[in-house]
């Protein structure tokens, strides 16, 4: 213990030195210019084939796994006319020659030769007509599956006259997800840069000093960005665009907060000390182990995602941890060097001059310290009583998957498409069953699945392009009756698997797009079970290393856990009432915890560590006052900035992003102004010396120390 201590306190020094804070400065200028080139790569590495999101072990996978043997991964663009009084001759004319002109295409993987249709929704007089465009899968499909989507749409006839043409299907939809992702990264950044600069200018109430932290987080997301990009490419991590996008908003998020929390406790010792150096030292040595205990929590409870079965979930987790371990690098390391080398001016026009009066010391959070003192008790049972009300709104929560049609906040035209096809189609065309067997009992797996009510039976069969065997497989497909997306496709499916399964002999397994939905949505329910707990422990673990006590660190997990309850509870009524959300996705619980537990008990974590340092000098009850009084404004501020990062998830056109943003959002304000304010302060005035139990301090007589019998802590020594 010793030894460590010394090391932190070399390391401060160094950090903190009047010549090595220029080489830290020079030493984060070559890592930048050595990692710039390969962080603008990053979206290159994305990998958002169905292996990076499906849980590896599943059905559906391993179905897609085996279909490669057969065909290669090929996902059909469904093009789909209608005209509600009946197509007429030129119509059909149109849709033949648009065919003819769709079989030439051979760029972004599109396979025109293979090209099937038109079929007509009826023989005599038919209203509708679907052309089946195959296009392949392979390494960068998914990064061009937009192209090939918008190739087609050049080729066919445009809608008019009561004839609509629209692309659909798996290829028009995910046609539609890409472009939603599209510049995903640069729209998160300005968004996030410009929410960090708004708060920032609002909290320091200077137009230099937000430039540092700026600085400091951007040189965090091009580093981390880098270092990701090199995994991806050379050691097999996985990342997507879900995870590449909550990666800038998390490095701006948590950096952006660890500067404020470290800046606020740099402006309190400048006031007391002369030199800058002495006072950063201090700064950091106070701060520094909050800050140090906040990054690790969340880098930690981003890890326990990699127990997870989904592979997106699993792939996040080392992700996210990068960026958080990156910011928390460089929010200790750069930002305080470029703050000492600016000098006191860089706070202009408010300047903390030495000897200046602190102003936490008669602010709202010191007065309101001292209100909650009076009646702590009542207090924290009130606002308890209201939060779990509040809770209650958690039963109109309907996390169980959110279907294509209901996954943009807007309507893109494969959704438009998909309504229109299934007026005049089964509702599962172009989305089929995917089946392998063995081809001695294929008949007999055939007919297993046709006996089902949700299957077309005249559909099921060898689709087109396959190897008609491998290995002595075969490869069917059958068309379902309901949407590819919905309840009752998902139910086909358990109901066609017990029924192969049954089939002696057949090894057959049952996969496709509704099949992958559906062992998806069952990983995401066992992650849940298995992640949420874990995460627990970890930051429960944290947190009695971090004060040394057990009932403190209880209650902070209580008060959280409190916190997120009423967070989701709140955030499912607006989604229901307000934004009229169809419902979330299964992942967004999981997803909304741990980003509210690890980021929410930051600002947990930097008040207890006050409360704890004054109260070994004034006892835990005046220490809860000045704690809160000298932390109320900057993790405040801090809790806005996060919640504002956040936010703007909500600027992407897809539903999962913005109710995650939304719920992170809600909860982390509730975190800052209710929940850490009035609810963490008022249980510890209550509970009061025996918060820090088994500590020695649960059983000091320090309480009867008054503030101004502890010496101020000034020094004079000059610059």
């Amino acid at each position: 213990m010793r030894q460590l201590y010394v090391w932190k306190r070399n390391a401060v020094r160094f950090v903190c030195g009047r010549r090595s804070k220029w080489l830290i400065v020079i030493l984060w200028l070559v890592v930048l210019v050595i990692a710039a080139p390969f962080g603008s790569k990053l979206n290159s590495a994305q990998d958002n084939d169905a292996q990076s999101w499906l849980p590896g072990s599943a059905e559906s996978t391993q179905v897609l796994d085996a279909s490669e043997h057969f065909r290669p991964e090929q996902i059909p663009a469904v093009v789909v006319y209608a005209r509600a009084d009946g197509l007429t001759v030129r119509d059909r004319q149109q849709i033949a020659q648009d065919v003819q002109q769709i079989r030439t295409l051979r760029a972004h993987g599109i396979r025109g030769g293979e090209t099937r249709g038109p079929v007509y929704d009826r023989a005599t007089a038919p209203r509708a007509a679907q052309i089946y465009v195959p296009i392949t899968m392979d390494a960068q499909g998914w990064q061009r599956i937009a192209p090939a989507v918008d190739s087609i749409r050049e080729q066919v006839g445009k809608s008019g006259g009561g004839l609509t043409v629209h692309i659909t299907g798996p290829g028009g939809t995910s046609a539609d997800f890409s472009k939603a992702f599209e510049g995903i990264d640069s729209t998160l950044l300005f968004s996030a840069m410009a929410i960090v600069i708004v708060i920032l200018l609002f909290t320091y109430r200077s137009p230099t000093l937000l430039f540092v932290p700026l600085i400091g987080v951007v040189a965090a997301l091009f580093t981390a960005q880098a270092l990701i990009y090199v995994l991806a490419k050379h050691a097999g991590l996985t990342v997507n665009g879900q995870s590449a996008g909550i990666l800038t908003v998390l490095v701006f998020g948590a950096g952006t907060d660890y500067a404020l929390l470290l800046v606020a406790r740099y402006r309190e010792e400048l006031r007391r000390h002369t030199d800058r150096h002495e006072a950063m030292e201090l700064a950091m040595n106070r701060a520094g182990p909050a800050v140090l205990a906040s990054g690790a929590t969340v880098v930690l409870s981003m890890l326990v995602l990699l127990v997870a079965e989904m592979n997106s979930t699993r792939g996040l987790g080392p992700v996210a941890a990068i960026g958080v371990m990156v910011a928390l690098v460089a929010m200790l390391t750069l930002f305080p060097a470029l703050l000492l080398i600016f000098g006191r001016w860089i706070f202009w026009p408010a300047i903390p001059h030495y000897g200046s009066a602190d102003p936490t010391e008669r602010g709202i959070w010191a007065r309101m310290g001292r209100r909650i003192a009076v009646r702590p008790r009542m207090i924290w049972g009130i606002t308890t009583a209201v939060l779990v009300a509040l809770s209650m709104g958690l039963f109109q929560l309907r996390a169980d998957g959110i279907a294509n049609a209901d996954a943009f906040t807007n309507t893109p035209d494969s959704i438009t498409g998909q309504k229109v096809s299934a007026r005049y189609f089964p509702a599962g065309t172009g989305d089929p069953l995917v089946i392998v067997s063995d081809r001695a009992q294929a008949e007999q797996v055939g007919r297993a699945i046709a006996a089902d009510r949700g299957v077309v039976p005249q559909s099921i069969g060898i689709p087109p392009g396959a190897a008609p065997e491998h290995n002595g497989q075969v490869l069917l497909e059958a068309t379902m009756r309901a949407p590819s997306d919905s309840a009752a496709a998902k139910a086909t499916v358990e109901r066609v698997r017990d029924a192969v399964h049954a089939v002696p002999g057949a090894n057959a397994l049952v996969g496709g797009g509704t099949a992958a939905l559906l062992d998806m949505e069952n990983a995401q329910v066992h992650d849940n079970y298995l992640v949420i707990p874990l995460v627990l422990a970890v930051v429960l673990l944290v947190l009695c290393l971090l004060l040394r006590a057990l009932v403190a660190p209880l209650l902070l997990i209580g008060t959280v856990c409190l916190s997120l309850a009423t967070a989701l509870g709140l955030s499912a009524l607006v989604f229901r009432h307000v934004f009229d959300y169809a419902g979330e996705d299964v992942a967004f619980p999981l997803f909304v915890f741990v980003f509210l537990v690890a980021l929410g008990i930051d600002y947990n974590i930097f008040l207890t560590t006050r409360i704890r340092e004054e109260a070994v000098r004034q006892g835990t009850r005046p220490g809860v006052v000045t704690g809160l009084a000298a932390t109320g404004a900057v993790i405040t501020s801090a809790g806005l900035v996060l919640a504002g990062t956040f936010a703007a998830l909500g600027t992407l056109p897809m539903v999962g992003f913005a109710e995650i943003g939304f719920a992170v959002a809600l909860g982390v304000l509730l975190d800052t102004f209710v929940v850490r304010s009035v609810l963490v302060t008022s249980l510890f005035l209550d509970v009061g010396k025996k918060v820090w139990w088994p500590h020695h301090l649960a059983h000091a007589d320090g309480e009867t120390r008054s503030p101004e019998a502890v010496g101020p802590r000034v020094s004079q020594s000059s610059e």
